[in-house]
């Protein structure tokens, strides 16, 4: 089974994280993890186009390291991505685009008055996936 799960460094998302190692013997054979990050792209006014890739690379990295540490010790392998675009939507596409058979997600992240204002990111994820999506609290 390949599953997308989806982080952004918060002690939610590191939820879904302990939970997909704690459910692992669920699944038939060990999961494969696509373990991904998404950012928002940031304005480019002032900012070259390697400074921004540095940023975005630097960013993923932190988001992605906590869980990245909790999948080694639990000995599920995993490629690790950092993204950029509209986390919803990119989540989404690249689940679909790496033939994920299920999405894991906290159901809160680091952008609580964003999710007041907009809407949560699980939320969304929820109504754009094809694919069954696992919000872990």
């Amino acid at each position: 089974m390949r599953i997308l799960l989806a982080v952004d460094g918060s002690k939610h998302c590191l939820a879904a994280v302990d939970s997909l190692v704690a459910h692992a013997d669920w699944y038939r054979t060990r999961p494969e993890v696509e373990l991904v990050t998404v950012h928002l792209p940031i304005p480019s006014v002032g900012v070259s186009k390697a400074q921004a890739q540095k940023y975005y690379e630097e960013e993923g990295q932190t988001r992605l390291a906590a869980a990245k540490k909790k999948l080694d010790a639990a000995g599920i392998r995993y490629a690790a991505h950092a993204l950029i675009g509209p986390v919803a939507e990119t989540l989404v596409k690249h689940a679909k685009d790496s033939g994920c058979d299920l999405i894991f997600i906290g159901t809160r992240g680091m952008t609580a008055t964003a999710n007041a204002l907009l809407g949560s990111t699980s939320t969304k994820v929820l109504h754009l996936s094809p694919i069954p999506v696992l919000l872990v609290k």
